[in-house]
Order: C-alpha cells, then sequence, then structure tokens
C-alpha cells in the first residue's frame, strides 16, 4: 500500500513525539513506583504529580480533584457505580441520554440490574437533548444525570453548560463523558458545572490505557477499584507512571495553541463536506451543522452498505470507521444514528472521518477523489439505486 491516509482520531490518535519523548525515560531509567519512600521512587511520586497538575488546570479544577483511570471506560464505569451506590440511601434514579458511549448504556444496564431506575433521554434529528424533558425527569430520587460532553460519532457538542445548571439547581450530581471533547474543546469544570468528567489520553495525542476521573471536592462516590492506598485511596493499583507523564503532556500541547488548531480543523471538515455535497447525491450529514466537534465529519450515502465503503477506502489505504471504535465490530446499525431519526436502511450507510493535527487539505482532497468513485461504483450494484435514477 502506497499511500496512507489516517482520518479515524476520534477512535484514536498517534502519540506525539514530544509526548513519547517526556514518557522514555519512566521506562527504562526513573522506574521506581511511586509509593516507594526512596529517591527513584519519589521521582515517579513527582512525575505523576506534576502531570495531576498540568490535567486539572487545563479543565479548571484543583489538582486534589484529579483521579488516573486505566482510560474512559473505567472513568464511566467508576463515574455512574461510585455514585449510584454511595448514595444509595439517598436515591435511585440516573438521567442518562439515548446516544452516549456504550462505556455509559452499558454500566447503566448493569446498575438497572441492580435495582437503580434509569431514565433514557431522547435527542433530536442533531443529537442534542431536549433540556424540557431533562428538568421533567428530574424526581425527589434522582442522585445522577450523565450526559456526553460531545458525541463520538455524530460529534455534536451538547448544551453543557444549562445541563450543569439544571443539576445544580435541583441538587444532582452531574457526571460528563468527555472524552472526545477534553483536548480539543475549552473546558472549565467551575464555570459549567460539572461534578464528574471523565477523559482518556488517546483521544488527544497521548498513551493508551490512561485516563482521568475529575471528581468536584465533596462528591460522594464509592471507589471502583478496592486493594491499596493509591490516588489517596480512591483508585487502587500501582500508578501507571510512563502514561500518566505522556497523559499530562499531550495535555499541556493540547491547549498551547487549541484556538488555532480547531481552526485548521474545521477549515478542513467544512472544505471536506462542501466537495462531497457538490459531486455525491443522496448524501446526509448528521449530527449538528456547526456546533460540533471541529474535526468531526459523519456522513450516511444511501443505497450502499457502510461496511462495503469502509473496505473499499481500506484498499485505497484510507482509514475511516462506520462510527465508534468500539462497536466497529458488528453489522448492527448505530444506535445513535437510529436514535436521531434514521431508518435502518441509511443508518447502514454511515460513514465517520475524523480529521487530526496530521491532516493535511491535499488528503482531504485524495479522500473526496476516491468516495467518489467508490460510491459510484456501489451504487452501481444497487437495483433500488439504478431504480431511482429511471425514475428521475
Amino acid at each position: 500500500m502506497e499511500k496512507f491516509i489516517y482520518m479515524d482520531n476520534s477512535a484514536t490518535t498517534p502519540v506525539k513525539k514530544e509526548v513519547l519523548e517526556e514518557m522514555l525515560p519512566y521506562f527504562t531509567e526513573k522506574y521506581g513506583n511511586p509509593s516507594s519512600i526512596y529517591s527513584l521512587g519519589s521521582q515517579s511520586k513527582v512525575a505523576v504529580e506534576a502531570s495531576r497538575e498540568k490535567i486539572a488546570k487545563a479543565i479548571g479544577a484543583n489538582s486534589r480533584e484529579v483521579f488516573f483511570t486505566a482510560g474512559g471506560s473505567e472513568a464511566d464505569n467508576w463515574a455512574l457505580k461510585g455514585v449510584a451506590f454511595a448514595n444509595r440511601k439517598k436515591g435511585n434514579h440516573i438521567i442518562t441520554s439515548k446516544i452516549e458511549h456504550h462505556g455509559i448504556l452499558h454500566t447503566c444496564q448493569y446498575l438497572e440490574k441492580q435495582g437503580f431506575r434509569v431514565t433514557y433521554l431522547d435527542v433530536d434529528e442533531y443529537g442534542i437533548v431536549d433540556l424540557n424533558q431533562l428538568r421533567e425527569s428530574i424526581t425527589d430520587d434522582t442522585i445522577l444525570i450523565s450526559i456526553m460532553f460531545a458525541n463520538n460519532e455524530i460529534g455534536t457538542i451538547q448544551p453543557i453548560k444549562e445541563i450543569g445548571e439544571i443539576a445544580k439547581e435541583k441538587g444532582v450530581y452531574f457526571h460528563t463523558d468527555a472524552v472526545q471533547a477534553v483536548g480539543h474543546i475549552k473546558i472549565d469544570v467551575n464555570e459549567l458545572n460539572i461534578d464528574i468528567l471523565s477523559m482518556s489520553a488517546h483521544k488527544f495525542y497521548g498513551p493508551k490505557g490512561i485516563g482521568a476521573l475529575y471528581i468536584r471536592q465533596g462528591v460522594k462516590i464509592d471507589p471502583l477499584i478496592t486493594g491499596g492506598g493509591q490516588e489517596r485511596n480512591r483508585r487502587a493499583g500501582t500508578e501507571n507512571v510512563p502514561g500518566i507523564v505522556g497523559m499530562g503532556k499531550a495535555i499541556e500541547l493540547a491547549y498551547e495553541n487549541v484556538d488555532e488548531h480547531n481552526e485548521r480543523l474545521i477549515s478542513l471538515r467544512e472544505k471536506l463536506i462542501d466537495k462531497v455535497f457538490k459531486n455525491i447525491d443522496h448524501v446526509r450529514l448528521n449530527g449538528h451543522p456547526t456546533n460540533r466537534l471541529p474535526g468531526n465529519v459523519n456522513l450516511c450515502f444511501e443505497f450502499i452498505e457502510g461496511e462495503s465503503l469502509l473496505l473499499s477506502l481500506d484498499m485505497e489505504g484510507i482509514a475511516g470507521s462506520s462510527g465508534s471504535a468500539c462497536t466497529s465490530g458488528t453489522l448492527d446499525p448505530s444506535h445513535v444514528l437510529l436514535a436521531i431519526g434514521l431508518p435502518h436502511e441509511i443508518a447502514h450507510g454511515s460513514l465517520r472521518l475524523t480529521l487530526g493535527d496530521f491532516n493535511t487539505e491535499e488528503e482531504v482532497d485524495y479522500v473526496v477523489e476516491k468516495l467518489i468513485e467508490i460510491v459510484s461504483r456501489l451504487r452501481a450494484m444497487s437495483p433500488l439505486y439504478e431504480k431511482i435514477k429511471e425514475d428521475k
């Protein structure tokens, strides 16, 4: 394969060279356990706390409110299970949305089996939750609202500040899965009234296997993993020091020039969307047209299967996805696309292209050129599309 173009940055991002360089000494030279009292361990402890400070600064939090996890899924599980079991005497009702990541949805399903009640909010055609329905869903036994900051498939950004205000007014904890937002959108947990926030380093050019959970001071939450006194007795297990160091460096780099970075991504995103719509018919943009993640493009092409499209793109050296990387092995249509009202036959023809730091205008041109060829070829094999053309 001569050419390779990566446009699946919402699934994962490459580790930046500066991040890797920062991590390397903690594998072979500064390898001490942060819990050890001798100097080698102290070096690791200092590095861990320095990264904690960087992460806290990035979201407007206190460093004592940041706890390291093995990634976004663990952070989501901890947020929901931890709050649910710690506040069971107060209530057993949780509110979320129908388009959450499965890290949230599957955890909610687990909690329902444990006797908790979950309300799944509807979303509109763009994937935005109904704030009136949210208000009406809150009852005396509601203990947690969990709404993602930005959707991993269609890129829509939720009205987080308004949700936070409602939660604060009602005295309910507010958690947001911000895995897709951190490193790409400016976030201040105090301004937005966020009580708990999940993040994952590999979404902003850090290493895989490391994430964090922000927990506002005073939030009542049980540990998810027990067995040691690490993370101030909140999360047991020897810290992943190289990963933590990498996460700290990655988030620092991400917010150094986030406005300029986003401006460039939005320009590439709009170019890609515009060229697709000018050259391909029967195509739909999913998600909000403007209030979306800077690099997210989610399209549905009628009369073709998304899997065939992805395989054909891969043969041309282009990496994209049909939605969440966590569910890409299934042939079922995306729960997100069904929730925004798409019929199964259209949802099956979805393609998510997510742009990142290393994508160029030339790559956008090449991808659109190949999309035109592939869609035309696949539709030529579709009796339904041929019938549509004849009717015209």
